[in-house]
């Protein structure tokens, strides 16, 4: 089988791709798949990482609004979709995919006009515009949340599949995970992550969240703030009179590369509001707090985070109304009151789609 995965930007819309090529080849042992991306975007480090070969084409996003760049940007989507021609009429594929970035622009039209099977999944519950023109021309449309379907016109194509996860988030075992971590079993753990770069509004809220439970015996809190905040953030805890190293009761870690068992171990999560993340928060069945990213594209964050808590498995927060005190008052409301824990944990795990990769290959069976 060959296979072109179009995928760029984000982790968000690279690291689907990944894992659907990934089932492809444990299915497919020979099959050979080729990603296309830019090399402005992650793709370019993320891909040969994974040990996927990526061919780079010329290309870049419209901006919302006109300007002395839209002419180049015009040029580029020419330029861009004479490369994708090229890849495709060279590799021959039996099936295009596009998992999001600008790049899926060209590549799927190319694939569209070279008369080659095609599918594009969608991660977030609010489409993004380029997924929402390609899905006019391509043969499937698999999105992660029942929410995004009604915003493609011909719903026949639309499949929910679920966003294709990680396999060490497909088990939720918080025992294991907090033995593997040496985390209390019988303590109430709460997660804060704003990403691997941070978020400084959740980063400063969290240091009054610690101030508060620091010496509540029961709680352990592991404040994950993100690389480029870690020294600043450690400068307010000590400020606050905090003890930031082999304190029992709280760990404030710039990264971990360990998310799946850090996530499994805890109770409550506090994180932003990305696709991929509350696919996981339901793939594992936690209860959560979400703050979604306020300059996200049309404010799909939000959209995503509702996934979850309009079915009140978790509490939405926005940005503007995040600080120390809405933040206890949230935690409070969950920890406090261990009927309405384990009710959200349910309701998140009944969201949950563990079977993504295998769902979106099915499909690609169809086509091919």
């Amino acid at each position: 089988m060959r296979v072109v995965v179009a995928a760029g930007g984000t982790g968000g819309h690279i690291y689907p791709g990944i894992a659907i090529a990934k089932y492809i080849i444990s299915k497919h042992p020979d099959a050979n798949i080729i990603f296309v991306g830019t090399d402005k975007g992650l793709e370019k480090d993320i891909v040969p990482k994974e040990g996927f070969e990526i061919k780079l084409i010329r290309v870049k996003g419209f901006e919302r609004r006109l300007s002395i760049d839209t002419l180049q940007t015009i040029k580029q989507m020419f330029l861009g979709l004479s490369d994708a021609k090229k890849i495709i009429k060279d590799l021959k594929p039996d099936i295009v995919i596009g998992t999001g970035g600008y790049v899926c622009g060209p590549v799927l039209f190319a694939a569209w006009q070279e008369k080659v099977p095609t599918l594009i999944h969608e991660q977030n519950a609010f489409p993004g515009v380029t997924n929402k023109i390609l899905s006019k021309f391509v043969d499937k449309v698999a999105v992660s949340f029942p929410e995004a379907i009604s915003f493609f016109k011909d719903k026949k194509k639309v499949i929910v599949s679920g966003n294709p996860i990680r396999n060490d988030f497909k088990d939720n075992d918080r025992k294991r995970a907090r033995e593997k971590l040496n985390i209390p079993f019988d303590a109430i753990v709460i997660v804060a992550t704003g990403g691997s770069q941070g978020a400084l509004t959740i980063n400063k809220s969290m240091v009054e969240v610690v101030k508060k439970y620091n010496n509540q015996k029961n709680v352990y809190i592991i404040h994950v703030t993100g690389n480029n905040q870690y020294e600043d953030i450690i400068k307010m805890y000590r400020e606050q009179g905090i003890i930031t190293h082999n304190n029992i009761n709280t760990q404030i870690i710039a990264y971990s590369y360990d998310m799946p068992n850090l996530l499994k171990a805890c109770d409550l999560i506090i994180s932003r509001a990305g696709a991929v993340t509350v696919s996981e928060i339901c793939a594992i069945g936690r209860a959560s707090i979400l703050i979604p990213f306020p300059f996200a594209t049309d404010n799909h964050q939000e959209f995503n985070a509702k996934v979850i808590t309009d079915k009140k498995g978790g509490i939405l927060i926005l940005n503007k109304d995040l600080n120390g005190s809405t933040l206890i008052d949230s935690i409070s409301e969950i920890i406090g009151d261990k009927e309405k824990l384990i009710l959200m944990e349910r309701i998140s795990s009944e969201l949950g789609i563990l079977n993504g990769d295998e769902t979106i290959y099915n499909e690609i069976k169809n086509l091919v």
